[in-house]
């Protein structure tokens, strides 16, 4: 029994070392990993035809602003607004005003399932083709921005629900 009850007790200490850990550096992770992703999405879209959404996007605003922005301008626009989405996420600084692009940016991004239901779905709303998949994919970004705008005042996560409730 008192094996047991020690098993359990190493167990516990574990678990709270590393959920601890977690709590302590999951947010900085999840923002430095989507800033990665935004800055080299971002920068593959200044080389036309290098993003595989680099047609579908400038199709899209150009659909969006009726015509009035064509590829040549939206293009880097657009990679541009990407590459400083990444670049705030990575430094963690001006996170206010880089999750409100990441989240306007997020706003045309899935757009196309609506405006390209042809390419975006095989089977509408149930199977989405490769382009649909990409673009559905997006809303793990839009809530991994979600919980790093919750920490921008200063919020952490807490590993110990104890610390809620004054228990500890």
């Amino acid at each position: 029994m008192d094996e047991q009850l020690s098993l359990n007790t190493r167990f516990e200490n574990v678990d709270r070392h590393i959920t601890g850990w977690m709590a302590k550096n999951g947010v900085t992770l999840l923002r430095i990993s989507v800033g990665i992703v935004f800055l080299w999405f971002g920068v593959l879209k200044f080389i036309p035809g290098l993003s595989p959404a680099d047609e579908l996007a400038t199709r899209t605003i150009s659909v969006l602003t009726l015509g009035i922005v064509p590829p040549d301008i939206s293009r880097p626009v657009l990679a541009a607004w990407e590459c400083l989405i990444g670049l705030g996420l990575l430094s963690g600084r001006f996170l206010r005003a880089t999750l409100l692009l990441l989240f306007v940016q997020m706003m045309g991004t899935v757009t196309p399932l609506v405006l390209f239901p042809n390419e975006t779905w095989t089977h509408f709303p149930i199977v989405p083709t490769l382009e649909g998949q990409y673009i559905l994919k997006n809303m793990v970004l839009i809530t991994a921005a979600i919980v790093i705008g919750a920490t921008v005042r200063g919020g952490k996560l807490i590993d110990d629900p104890a610390l809620l409730t004054g228990q500890n």
